[in-house]
């Protein structure tokens, strides 16, 4: 069977597994090579995820017209909504279940002693802007050529799109499953996500549970507003969660999550519009694993887990890691300021939080790609509707 007519999600998976299986006896120097490529691919696709989001989201703002500034909105409630819902979700669930889990032994020790190999060597590519500066890019253009109804500048971005459309099918979707297996090779050769699995097992395996039931609420939400099969809508993104798995970043997933968005009947303009929108603005995911998180450690070290203090604390998360997405592990340097400033982490605990973060960190942004598809059924149930109703 030739590699080509195997699916993405098989031959992402087939990563994962030869990934953690290699690990266990590559030799340093091996490891350390796919270490370098991962580098470099990194870097590249660094690059490339602000040019996707003004290449994909540009036209499809200025296709669906006069209304974009409204569909912007909703789309942008709905996401943030979510996310609140998600990240009390957990605070109480959290509350409800940790104290009985949580040994305040030796945690903090096996969470610090993780290590990693270095590259070789690295290229640096410095993106021509940084995640949010594109999205602000894109919706200035778009909105623009809607409402001055600028042909010459619409069609000039439309051929930008397949450009980019055509950059990730040759250069981005074919190696994913290469940079997923080096990044697994690299946690399994080094041992750094085990170290902390072992000791935060119970914690990591109630939030993946979390996980889980956050999913089947949203398409089972999402499935009444669009009429759809919630559970052939969740399957059907199934590539994206596993390719986020392996990447941990929301951005670096938009191609497949595109995709897949529209193998679930999502039309064009607007999966282009809602993903790469959600993939910034939409953590659900990420605010679930870091409410848990934070309320795990200030419940093993001694700290206060009152509703009126993480209230503060969860509103804020919501905002502070918008565009956090833009870089794996991103939603936790996003979030240490109000971790801060509202709960009062201090230096030590900010560090054993972004360790403990980043080593489920591929699971929480798997949930928010996930949930990117079940927003695009909403919205596009939504600007079904209003189209009808205006036509």
């Amino acid at each position: 069977m030739k590699l080509s007519k195997i699916g993405l999600l098989p031959r992402i998976i087939i990563a994962i597994i030869l990934g953690v299986v290699c690990g266990m006896f590559f030799s340093e120097w091996a490891v350390r090579l796919f270490v370098t490529f991962n580098s470099v691919f990194s870097h590249f696709l660094s690059f490339l995820i602000p040019l996707i989001i003004v290449g994909l989201v540009t036209p499809a703002i200025a296709d669906i017209g006069k209304g974009a500034g409204k569909l912007l909105l909703i789309t942008a409630l709905i996401a943030y909504g979510d996310t609140i819902f998600s990240g009390f979700l957990s605070y109480f669930t959290s509350t409800g279940i940790f104290p009985a889990l949580i040994d305040r032994s030796q945690a903090a020790q096996a969470v610090a002693s993780a290590k990693e190999l270095e590259p070789f060597f690295t290229i640096e590519i410095p993106p021509l802007l940084d995640v949010m500066s594109a999205l602000i890019t894109a919706f200035v253009m778009g909105l623009g050529i809607s409402f001055f109804e600028s042909p010459n500048l619409k069609k000039a971005f439309d051929e930008f799109r397949d450009i980019i459309a055509k950059t990730i099918e040759v250069a981005l979707i074919p190696i994913l499953p290469i940079y997923i297996f080096s990044i697994f090779l690299n946690m399994s050769f080094t041992g750094q996500a085990w170290r902390i699995i072992n000791v935060f097992i119970a914690i990591i395996g109630v939030i993946f549970v979390m996980h889980i039931l956050l999913l089947v609420f949203q398409y089972c939400v999402a499935g009444l507003i669009a009429r759809r099969n919630p559970f052939r809508a969740l399957y059907n993104m199934l590539p994206a969660y596993f390719t986020a798995l392996g990447t941990s970043s929301s951005a670096a997933t938009i191609p497949v999550t595109l995709a897949q968005a529209k193998k679930n009947g999502v039309s064009d303009g607007i999966a282009g519009f809602v993903v790469p929108l959600c993939a910034t603005i939409h953590l659900s995911g990420s605010a679930m694993k870091i409410t848990a998180c934070a309320v795990a450690l200030m419940i093993m070290q001694g700290g206060s887990i009152e509703i009126g203090q993480f209230t503060g604390f969860i509103l804020m998360l919501g905002v502070m890691m918008v565009a956090a997405p833009g870089v794996p592990g991103g939603a936790i340097m996003a979030a240490l300021g109000v971790l801060q400033s509202i709960l009062g982490f201090t230096a030590e605990q900010q560090a054993v939080m972004i360790a403990l973060y980043i080593t489920m960190d591929s699971f929480g942004t798997a949930c928010n790609v996930t949930g990117d598809g079940a927003i695009a059924l909403v919205v596009d149930r939504i600007y079904s509707r209003k189209s009808a109703e205006n036509s």
